[in-house]
């Protein structure tokens, strides 16, 4: 199954006989919460999940946005209307990391079935509502462990071994700045590969045939492992999208760089434009 759905897609697909279940997880890092967007518009049907406290549990040790406490997870995803074997499609305000956020927690507890809206709700064309809607509780029970994740030390073995991904703008990879974390640079071994460039001007991912070439040019040639981290396992999320619609599998360093600097005692760091 494709991993995203067209706007046109969606709207097919929910004038059917069942039509997938939405969830609208709008976030903004450092950016005010979603919820009031969504009460502002949003598409009918839409469930809001917030990304915080639904799709991450407290920051701490393990990074600013950890895997939740699966009950938590479990209950948010059936108070939306998640039940098995029926489809779900996440969207946020087009940036697609929180959409993605969404999409790899929900596959990695073993519900398969789900895709982001390509572009996000910039790319809806059909009228919003502001109705909160009643939905049927779901009755999805979360099987983790359907993903790959790796933690600091398997990242850091992962970027010996295979190709790790460091999806963050490249300023942040080479220690130009670091706006967030106490520490700036990159794993070492690490290849720069800038979630943003898997985009198009409006939002909506490559073709697959061209993020298959830019992953290639990266490394992910077929032969070696591929990870992929980010900040805070958000953004990453993005970039495990697109490796899903180039076809190439890859695991998730959840606590990414917010973990790995945060870890005592200190981790390596590099810097430069070169994996080091």
């Amino acid at each position: 199954m494709n991993a995203i759905i067209t706007a046109e897609e969606l709207a097919d697909a929910l004038a059917g006989d069942r039509p997938p279940v939405l969830l609208d997880v709008r976030y903004q890092m450092g950016g005010p919460p979603g919820r009031p967007a969504y009460e502002a518009g949003h598409l009918p049907g839409a469930v809001y999940v917030d990304l915080e406290s639904e799709l991450a549990g407290p920051p701490g040790p393990k990074g600013r946005h950890p895997l939740p406490d699966v009950a938590v997870f479990g209950a948010a995803m059936r108070r939306a209307g998640v039940e098995p074997g029926r489809g779900v499609v996440v969207y946020d305000g087009g940036q697609g990391w929180a959409a993605s956020r969404a999409w790899w927690m929900l596959r990695w507890a073993g519900h398969e079935d789900v895709r982001v809206l390509d572009g996000g709700l910039p790319a809806w064309t059909g009228a919003l509502s502001t109705e909160v809607p009643a939905v049927q509780e779901g009755t999805f029970e979360p099987r983790p462990g359907a993903l790959p994740v790796l933690d600091a030390d398997g990242a850091a073995a992962l970027a010996r071994r295979g190709l790790l991904l460091d999806a963050r703008a490249g300023e942040r990879y080479r220690g130009e700045v670091e706006p967030i974390d106490p520490v700036a640079g990159h794993i070492p071994g690490a290849v720069s590969a800038p979630t943003m460039e898997n985009v198009r001007p409006d939002g909506r991912l490559l073709p697959a045939a061209e993020l298959a070439s830019r992953f290639a040019a990266l490394g992910a040639d077929g032969t070696k492992e591929v990870g992929v981290y980010c900040g805070s396992g958000v953004s990453a999320a993005q970039q495990l999208l697109a490796l899903a619609v180039a076809g190439i599998p890859a695991a998730l360093y959840v606590g990414s760089w917010s973990e790995w600097v945060a870890r005592s005692p200190a981790r390596p760091v590099a810097t430069g434009p070169q994996p080091g």
